[in-house]
């Protein structure tokens, strides 16, 4: 397996651990204030609540992270090989009136857009097709990508 040049992950798995210790406080908070323990009702929300969150965490993990490797981009299920890019894109313009033709291409990952807190790159593939890459660090996407496609012998058209 090739290592990761850049890599985010959908969600970090600590963030199960956040409902049971909010429920170890209120248990600590019951002992000090004499009001009886819930022991059971507080077991049982904090499995509660760690289940419901490890389940959104394996799902943002598999729809949500990107990796890009010395062959291949992976924006969620998606992966798309970096000689299959042929350009990047410039930046949208946030002021612009109008859309470029990138900003409403299809987003890789098998997703029906960017998922929220993401910044969009517009690419074209040597296919002609333009598609929107993904990553809450667009800057650090994008200059990965200039860098691969601008050095991959063929140019970017720019």
């Amino acid at each position: 397996m090739a290592e990761p040049v850049f890599e985010e992950f959908g969600a970090r798995w600590r963030v199960v651990a956040i409902g049971p210790v909010l429920c170890l406080v209120v248990l600590v908070a019951d002992l000090f204030i004499g009001a009886g323990v819930h022991l059971l009702g507080l077991a049982l929300f904090a499995v509660l609540l760690a289940g419901l969150v490890a389940l959104q965490v394996v799902a943002a993990r598999r729809h949500a992270s990107v990796e890009v490797t010395d062959a291949a981009l992976r924006c969620g299920t998606e992966t798309v090989a970096l000689a299959d890019i042929a350009e990047v894109l410039p930046e949208a313009d946030p002021f612009a009136e109008d859309l470029r033709p990138w900003e409403s291409a299809r987003a890789l990952g098998d997703l029906s857009g960017v998922p929220r807190r993401r910044t969009s790159i517009g690419l074209r593939l040597r296919g002609g097709e333009l598609v929107r890459a993904w990553a809450r660090d667009g800057d650090g996407l994008r200059a990965i990508l200039e860098d691969t496609v601008e050095g991959d012998g063929e140019g970017s058209g720019r």
